[in-house]
């Protein structure tokens, strides 16, 4: 869960953040701008105001969501709503067995009137990409991403293509069970900050939906996510993802995600452990949860609050775990409660 915790600790003089260049106001305006975007989201996407604050808070720590649950949950539609109410440009792309790599990231095309070899972007050159239903295109396929998640850039034919500011990937995922869907490869899914699934809205939301969705549309809108109003624009995204990169760690969390990385690492029921990759993701998400706090440090609490939608997807649990119907949560539960904060 990521939620504010009421009377979160002053912290101690070592986590005191020392030559900090970011203020108490601009941290509060990015507060505010961020919880105007969920009440957004919210608007479109019924009663998953906990879901819409995971993807904020992976925008501001510049990272992708991964959302895994059943079709018609809603997944798409988290997605588009979020990229409406930032007013950021979105493209979408429709993962299926046929997909190519040069689909998502663009070919060089022959150009017959100049004589020479052009290049098309494809759709990931855009600022919220919707990559819906990732795992139904094959492995090959999904690598096309690997180096614009990572390294926001697109390299083809030797040249290398900068993405624009912000980029985030929010990728839909049908569980592995459903028939044509591939698993998604630990590389992928190690790429993911964070990952959720909407699950079924309770009545009384389900119920607002419905009148929303299935309502007459006001004349000059298309649909539904016409009525979105934008709350903030991608230029202050952008400066708001650097800023929240100045929020204070002090060596006694940092130090704290070190020894949480470890026993994951160590722990007898788990054959994969976090990645540095991992950590490096957890130390971002606990600065966006402080920001989201109103606050220009991070305490351990922070880190506590997102471990959970940034690590869960990353383990790899033994055989013997899994036949005992462990899940990589109570793992982590485990973790938590045997690494002192402290």
């Amino acid at each position: 869960m990521i939620e504010n915790v009421p009377g979160d600790p002053e912290p101690s003089t070592d986590e005191r953040p020392t030559g900090e260049t970011l203020t108490e106001a601009q941290v509060h305006e990015i507060a505010e701008e961020a919880d105007a975007v969920v009440r957004e989201i919210a608007t479109i996407v019924e009663g998953k105001d906990e879901v819409a604050r995971i993807a904020v808070l992976v925008l501001l720590a510049g990272g992708h969501l991964l959302v895994e649950d059943i079709p018609g949950v809603g997944k798409t539609m988290l997605a588009k709503s979020l990229a409406a109410a930032l007013g950021a440009e979105r493209h979408r792309i429709q993962f299926t067995p046929d997909l190519l790599p040069g689909d998502v990231t663009g070919a060089s095309v022959f150009n017959q009137a100049s004589g020479e070899f052009e290049f098309r972007p494809g759709a990931v050159f855009t600022q919220i990409l919707l990559a819906d239903e990732i795992n139904r295109a094959s492995p090959k396929t999904q690598s096309a991403l690997l180096e614009a998640m990572e390294e926001r850039q697109v390299s083809v034919d030797g040249t290398t293509y900068a993405l624009a500011e912000p980029f985030m990937v929010v990728a839909t995922a049908n569980p592995v069970e459903m028939e044509g869907t591939y698993r998604l490869p630990e590389a992928q899914r190690d790429r993911f900050l964070a990952q959720t699934s909407m699950g079924y809205p309770v009545p009384s939301a389900e119920a607002r939906m419905l009148a929303a969705q299935a309502g007459p549309v006001p004349i000059g809108d298309r649909d539904i996510l016409d009525a979105v109003t934008e709350r903030t624009s991608p230029e202050r995204i952008a400066a708001h993802v650097r800023a929240v990169r100045a929020v204070h760690a002090s060596p006694v969390v940092l130090d704290y995600v070190v020894r949480l990385a470890d026993a994951t690492r160590s722990h007898p029921q788990i054959t994969l452990g976090a990645s540095p990759r991992a950590a490096v993701h957890l130390v971002r998400a606990a600065k966006a949860k402080a920001a989201l706090s109103g606050r220009t440090y991070v305490t351990p609490q922070d880190v506590h609050d997102v471990i959970m939608p940034v690590w869960r997807h990353r383990l790899h649990l033994t055989p013997q775990a899994l036949s005992r119907g462990a899940s990589a949560g109570d793992l982590l539960d485990q973790v938590l409660r045997s690494t002192a904060q402290t």
